[in-house]
């Protein structure tokens, strides 16, 4: 029931652009494995074998600890509406943080608010898809603006001092690189 591709077809990067929410799986060699789902206009198929995402500060900052470590990395989508289908990617990821020089290119893809904490480059150096035939019906409302009003009220100094107290290591206790 499942099917594998080297590169995403124009198909299925149509589909991804119709979703709102994918999940993103990652690991360091050693300790826990996280998976966090992931949402708003943040995610942008750049080619075949490449897709970009903006992660906005959240209260752990797992990804980037873990790329640090090894940079393995899978995304996953669900259709919850139409037909059934599971899509994952999997690749090797690079963190592209505010001071690096490829930050501003990537901002040209993605706009980061206050809160884009770090970017993500895929690799893509599988597609598969499955047949999602127990993924539930789920209507879609709108995005949640709670982030986007925390980092306005704090501004860029309070989002970054956030960083410091809470985004520097993973629950794990590895580094991030956030303010390297």
């Amino acid at each position: 029931m499942s099917d594998k591709y080297p590169s995403l077809s124009i198909e299925l990067s149509e589909f991804i652009a119709r979703q709102h929410l994918f999940f993103v799986a990652t690991a360091a060699r050693d300790g826990r494995v996280n998976l966090s789902p992931k949402g708003h206009e943040s995610l942008r198929v750049l080619g075949p074998n490449e897709i970009l995402w903006l992660n906005l500060t959240g209260s752990g900052n797992e990804t980037a600890a873990h790329l640090l470590d090894s940079n393995r990395m899978t995304l996953m989508w669900c259709a919850f509406e139409g037909p059934p289908r599971i899509l994952r990617v999997y690749g090797e990821a690079k963190t592209i943080h505010p001071n690096h020089a490829e930050w501003d290119s990537c901002v040209e893809y993605i706009p980061a608010p206050v809160s884009g904490r770090q970017y993500f480059k895929l690799k893509i150096d599988l597609v598969q898809t499955s047949c999602g035939f127990t993924v539930p019906f789920m209507d879609y409302q709108q995005d949640r603006d709670i982030l986007e009003k925390w980092s306005e009220k704090r501004g860029e100094d309070g989002v970054r001092k956030y960083w410091q107290e809470k985004n520097t290591t993973s629950i794990d206790g590895f580094p991030t690189g956030i303010l390297d």
